[in-house]
């Protein structure tokens, strides 16, 4: 199988399973406060339960670009292997959890151990994949951490049938069990370029942060990646809330109708943008660059009718162009970085977005928390219109790719 030609499109499957564990054990947690409350007293004061929350994000954040950094160095398929054991073992061992302080300890692990799987993952489906299937083979993994946010709310449906415990060690297992399936049939990319014809150099690990950060395009990268953040994570994080003050809804009717529209428009976002940005791109070489842009357009009106629409129809369908948008946007980040990033650098690259990306979310999550309490969540979603519409125009007018696969010469 390894030697198939079709190993680059089975690789993706198998990882699309591994994002999917990445976001669902992530989300768990936030849909069975609830049940978990009831054995642990601390949880029930909402401070502790934020700080919980917090600590993941912080953390992760951290060290996302650390996690690119030894991506860009080491086996690549040992890292997501120990990555998808450590946490998955970390979700087991949340489930014997009995006071506050292990709980906060190992949501604190998890943010470790989780940041070290997403710049190696998306790095390996790009060295895989060449400039003709690129964007759609990142687009059909990042449907997994889609599937993962959706699927996290049946952690709360185990814990209601059973106990949150249970839901803890049943996912926790599943990871452990599917970590020793990768072992045999996930496989690391063998270069075949002269580099590898000479006798290893070792080089500095911090040596391709600095080849980054010495790339103009790479900041506008950063900067167009870190705007788009905050409306996303806004919409991950208040969308809910928002669906219930403005239809009128209770939050057990206003949480599912949100991230369902969402994460559906989203899965038919990154397909849409991945096929359309890998034909686009044979045929001018700013064609991901525009199939991005296209998508951040898509978000602009849709979250001024988020904010001031107050109908169904209008919230609802708001919401669903908000996802086909960012969708067409989020499968062509790692492509793009293609473009300008050699393939030595792509994870550092990814890590140091994923850190800004999540510093964005944190920094748009508490914002947002204070605008809700002076009852401006509304205005403040058609706010980040605007924002989104800076990031857009950057884009557009600065980032000048040369080549499909920039390889540093």
């Amino acid at each position: 199988m390894m030697q198939s030609k079709n190993y680059p499109w089975i690789l993706v499957g198998l990882l699309w399973v591994v994002a999917l564990l990445n976001y669902m054990d992530r989300q768990m947690l936030a849909t069975m406060k609830p049940s978990m409350q009831i054995d642990i007293a601390e949880l029930q004061m909402a401070t502790n339960f934020g700080r919980l929350m917090a600590v993941f994000l912080w953390i992760y954040g951290f060290m996302s670009p650390v996690a690119g950094m030894i991506a860009d160095k080491v086996s690549k398929k040992w890292l997501i292997v120990g990555s998808l054991m450590v946490w998955s073992g970390v979700t087991f061992a949340m489930g014997y959890a009995t006071s506050f302080n292990q709980l906060y300890g190992l949501r604190a692990l998890m943010g470790v151990s989780e940041a070290l799987y997403m710049p190696a993952g998306l790095a390996l489906v790009a060295e895989f994949h060449t400039a003709k299937t690129r964007s759609l083979a990142v687009g059909i993994h990042m449907t997994g951490i889609y599937m993962g946010q959706a699927l996290g709310g049946f952690g709360a449906t185990i814990a209601d049938k059973f106990s949150w415990n249970t839901a803890f060690h049943t996912f926790g297992l599943i990871g452990i069990l599917y970590a020793i399936v990768l072992i045999f049939f996930l496989k690391d990319k063998k270069s075949t370029t002269s580099e590898t014809l000479t006798p290893s150099v070792k080089t500095p690990l911090f040596k391709g942060l600095g080849v980054l950060l010495s790339n103009i395009s790479f900041w506008i990268i950063l900067f167009y990646f870190a705007i788009p953040s905050l409306p996303g994570w806004a919409i991950k994080n208040w969308l809910p809330t928002l669906f219930a003050s403005k239809l009128n809804i209770d939050m057990a009717q206003a949480g599912p109708l949100s991230t369902i529209t969402t994460s559906f428009s989203s899965l038919l976002g990154v397909i849409v943008g991945g096929l359309l940005s890998d034909k686009w791109v044979q045929k001018n070489i700013k064609g991901r660059i525009y199939t991005s842009a296209i998508g951040l357009s898509l978000t602009i009106p849709a979250l001024i009718l988020i904010g001031f629409g107050t109908s169904l129809l209008h919230v609802i369908g708001a919401a669903f162009c908000f996802g086909v948008g960012f969708g067409m946007f989020d499968t062509n980040n790692m492509p793009i970085v293609c473009q300008f990033v050699d393939t030595k650098h792509r994870a550092t690259a990814y890590g140091l977005m994923n850190m800004v990306g999540v510093f964005a979310g944190a920094f748009i999550t508490d914002l947002l928390g204070k605008s809700t309490d002076k009852g401006n969540l509304g205005q403040s979603f058609a706010i980040l219109a605007g924002v989104v519409l800076v990031a857009l125009v950057i884009q557009i007018s600065f980032l000048r790719p040369k080549v499909n696969d920039f390889v540093d010469d």
